[in-house]
């Protein structure tokens, strides 16, 4: 599908199973769940929330914050590698058929054990809350980086979901030495209100040093920065990262790259699912500039494609529709 013999973006990720439910705020009350947050949970729990809405429908989509925007990119016409674990199961069969139908470059390692696994309780205005096992996802390691690939990429993808295990963690921070050996940029999405409660200094540290590009929401980045005043917590971010992304939801987005600010207006959508409107932003705006536009057009075009995922159920967009939204985009 690509010409090019090494990806443009490697991009490291938890590729999970998504199993979306529509509940309502009671549901959640009654299950004890934060709503609009991901939390990890053991097999048990997951067993306890499936029982609870036998009644309702489910669904399953291959899903998982980074493979959801490295599989965009492809689809996009960006030559995308995404490396993760799943496990030797129907589920994992599934998620390798689900690379290769979008055209990316599979770094996909088989484990013995099982394929992770999120289940997604959407309420009626859209919003997702996650509860998710890793499964062979949290298997991930340093060993498993194929780094002549990463050696030779533009940019380096990942979001902060890696800092839940400590494998994954020290995988990370070998792709980000060897990126930085290379000459790779450095994009990443913090993820998650509650992963950055976690994390908030290793985050703010990791960005002052790390990173080339970021990508956050109104709430994340006012928790990194314990502010509610947004425009303050956009100026102490710009002041430690050249480039960035914050999404807004129904207010757009604000763009910054070397100090210039650009405000997207969004377009009036009504959201049947928020579940990866983060990673479809994060995609439209990777795509965008691995073909060059500049950081407002970026920005727009992420955007956009966050609209088009919310309007329907799952986190993925089809291809053949993202392949026209590429004819549109690009």
């Amino acid at each position: 599908m690509f010409l090019e013999s090494y990806p443009l973006i490697f991009g490291i990720g938890n590729p999970l199973i998504d199993i979306v439910i529509n509940a309502n705020d009671q549901d959640l009350k009654i299950l004890d769940l934060n709503k609009g947050t991901m939390q990890l949970v053991d097999e048990k729990k997951q067993e306890s929330i499936i029982n609870y809405f036998t009644e309702n429908q489910q669904q399953y989509f291959p899903g998982g914050s980074a493979p959801n925007t490295i599989l965009a990119c492809s689809g996009l016409g960006v030559n995308a590698h995404i490396a993760g674990k799943v496990g030797s199961d129907e589920l994992g069969k599934t998620y390798l058929n689900r690379i290769k139908e979008y055209g990316s470059d599979s770094g996909l390692i088989q484990g013995s054990g099982t394929t992770g696994s999120s289940i997604i309780l959407v309420t009626p205005d859209g919003e997702r809350t996650m509860n998710t096992h890793l499964g062979m996802c949290q298997e991930y390691c340093s060993d498993d980086i194929d780094t002549d690939k990463l050696s030779k990429s533009s940019f380096l993808y990942f979001t902060g979901y890696m800092w839940d295990t400590n494998s994954q963690k020290l995988a990370i921070k070998k792709a980000i030495q060897i990126a930085q050996e290379n000459n790779v940029k450095i994009v990443f999405d913090v993820a998650d209100p509650y992963a950055v409660m976690r994390n908030r200094q290793t985050f703010l540290d990791l960005i002052e040093k790390n990173i080339d590009i970021v990508f956050a929401n109104e709430s994340e980045i006012k928790i990194l920065f314990e502010s509610e005043n947004l425009e303050y917590c956009f100026e102490k971010l710009s002041d430690i990262v050249n480039c960035g992304g914050i999404k807004l939801g129904k207010d757009g987005s604000l763009v910054f790259y070397d100090k210039q600010k650009y405000k997207i207006k969004p377009n009036s959508v009504r959201a049947i699912d928020t579940t990866g409107a983060g990673d479809m932003y994060a995609a439209g705006f990777l795509a965008s500039i691995a073909k060059g536009k500049d950081y407002s057009a970026a920005g727009k075009n992420a955007v956009l494609l966050a609209e088009e995922v919310i309007k329907i159920q799952g986190a993925q967009l089809e291809l053949s529709f993202i392949t026209k939204m590429a004819e549109k985009l690009f």
